[in-house]
């Protein structure tokens, strides 16, 4: 495994990648294509129930892509994730389509990136230890059903060398998109061959980042369509949410990432944070969405700083951080293409609010928006069923969206 980056709270520890890590199909090469969507390396990637060596196998072949896309500040990121040519045939119209879908959050390690668990959902190393878990299973056979050929991003970061920048809205959007053009290229695909994205929770903040991004970063493709199901759109609004809850340590998560990009975060971090808050954060650069349920579920970030203040207070006393975080706030661009965009009433983890505040910025540019609420009552709250029901019940009218908008 590569080793990625890790944030400590009173500065950056950098572990480099081990020699016996050299060959590992995730360590880049020393140099490689600039250019967003290239093709670095792939190989073969089982799926789950295959048969090793037999071809044309339902639902598709799967390849394993390492390709190039973009940090925040312009420069090549090579990151990774898996194309999937389905069996099926597409009986729609024109070429086949190509969804991106973003996983929703399944962690910050290298190990939990989505192209290490296609053959197998779940995986759980006793060494570290640590709990693995892929869910975009159902989008994806679905799609590969109906003949559209699927690419699961990984994002930058996750797997790859460095750490993985959680919720950052252009590095996500831009890993998406650059997904697209890789996959097209992979499966020898026309260039304006129909795209869409599609994702939930931290997928659906990917998928609405990319939906907006599109036409400034890749105008070449041809977007067509983006299922976006309850997306960190306003993580100031977010993180005061998500304290408390069963996955609190994802506020982890999205500070690491801060920290990497933005030496304003770092400083903040470093002085606010306590040796408790120093020490989870570097235990969560390191873990998988199972992993911080065990570790942190239902704790309180008050007991990570010197004050007592959540998190939240303290980003919202200093102004350097407060635009930091208004840098994520999705919503400012307009898709070039109809969206899907769900938010449940009563969502544990992603205020409700905030998609529909979504909703009405894409409105005021012009965007055709397909706004559904989920009513789901409250249940178990700050236990993310209200954040799971939600997700469940929109995955067809998400899916069938996306189909429809193929067609058209």
């Amino acid at each position: 495994m590569v080793t990625s980056s890790v944030v400590v709270g009173a500065g950056l520890a950098l572990a480099a990648p081990s020699a016996s890590a050299a060959g590992d199909f995730y360590t880049p090469p020393s140099t490689f294509a600039a250019q967003p969507g290239s093709i670095i390396k792939s190989e073969p990637s089982p799926l789950l129930l295959q048969i090793p060596g037999v071809a044309n196998q339902w639902p598709g072949t799967a390849k394993r892509l390492m390709y190039t896309s973009s940090y925040q500040d312009g420069k090549p990121a090579a990151t990774t994730g898996t194309v999937i040519e389905p069996t099926a045939p597409w009986r729609g119209k024109g070429s086949r389509p190509t969804v991106v879908v973003g996983p929703g959050t399944i962690g910050q390690a290298d190990q939990c990136a989505a192209s290490r668990l296609m053959a197998f959902p779940m995986s759980v190393d006793i060494t570290k230890p640590s709990v693995a878990v892929n869910y975009t299973a159902p989008e994806m056979y679905y799609l590969l059903t109906n003949g559209v050929r699927v690419f699961v991003a990984d994002y930058i970061g996750m797997g790859t060398p460095g750490i993985h920048t959680y919720v950052n809205r252009r590095e996500t959007g831009y890993a998406m998109l650059d997904g697209a053009r890789a996959a097209l290229r992979s499966s020898g695909a026309p260039a304006d061959a129909p795209v869409g994205f599609a994702g939930y929770s931290q997928g659906g903040g990917a998928a609405a980042s990319a939906a907006e991004l599109a036409q400034t970063y890749a105008p070449d493709l041809n977007v067509r369509a983006t299922y976006a199901g309850a997306p960190p759109a306003d993580l100031s609004k977010v993180i005061d949410a998500i304290d408390g809850t069963t996955i609190a340590g994802a506020i982890g998560f999205a500070i690491n990432g801060l920290t990497a990009r933005y030496p304003v975060v770092q400083k903040v971090v470093q002085t606010e944070t306590n040796a408790a808050g120093k020490a989870a954060l570097r235990k969560i650069s390191q873990q998988c969405i199972g992993d911080i349920i065990l570790s942190f579920a239902f704790q309180n970030t008050r007991n990570w700083t010197r004050t007592g203040e959540s998190l939240s207070a303290v980003i919202n006393r200093h102004p350097e951080v407060q635009e930091v975080v208004a840098e994520q706030r999705i919503g400012h661009l307009k898709p070039n293409a109809p969206v899907f965009l769900e938010g449940g009433l009563h969502d544990d983890v992603i205020p409700y609010g905030q998609v529909a505040q979504l909703a009405t910025d894409w409105r005021a540019q012009g965007a055709d928006v397909r706004f559904v609420t989920n009513p789901t009552p409250p249940i178990l709250t700050k236990t993310i069923v209200n954040h799971v029901v939600p997700m469940l019940a929109t995955l067809l009218p998400g899916m069938e969206f996306l189909l429809a908008e193929f067609n058209r």
